[in-house]
């Protein structure tokens, strides 16, 4: 639902004051691809909440980010699909604080914290053979399990 519609009010929160947005070692998000909507906070909370605007989210157009190069934009894209919309936007959505400021660094930071962890590329795994000595213990161990159960068991003459 986008603002005005419905008779439902949002506002626009302003722009920090710095340019960037420092992701990490390799990327510098500009601010002005991030779009920052405030909006009424729903739930409980009194008179306060009915008169403020202190929910705040953040749009960020992945598909079309001038600041992401082809392999980044890839590996986020699929990394990120479940949480993308059908246009390749990501919105992430902060309402814990009473402050709009703190909801508004807080939702920022969140963004920094998951187009981290989605830019990191897991190490490949390398396949290991077991040792001699791991596959001796791990049959050995099955052979004393095995006597123990058949210990347990009835003689055959006994019914």
């Amino acid at each position: 639902m986008r603002c005005g519609e419905r008779g439902k009010k949002c506002y626009f929160a302003p722009m920090p004051d710095d340019e960037t947005l420092e992701i990490g070692p390799g990327l510098r998000l500009p601010r002005g691809e991030l779009e920052y909507r405030a909006s009424r906070s729903g739930g409980p909370g009194g008179q306060h909440v009915n008169t403020s605007s202190t929910r705040v989210e953040v749009w960020w157009d992945v598909a079309a980010s001038p600041a992401l190069d082809e392999g980044q934009r890839a590996r986020l894209l699929t990394v990120l699909a479940s949480r993308l919309d059908g246009t390749g936007r990501l919105r992430l959505v902060s309402s814990g604080s009473r402050s709009q400021l703190r909801n508004r660094e807080e939702v920022t930071e969140r963004l920094r914290e998951l187009v981290t962890k989605a830019l990191v590329v897991p190490k490949r795994r390398r396949r290991t053979k077991p040792s001699r000595g791991s596959r001796a213990a791990r049959l050995e161990a099955k052979r004393r399990r095995s006597a123990t159960k058949r210990e347990r068991r009835r003689p055959p003459g006994e019914d």
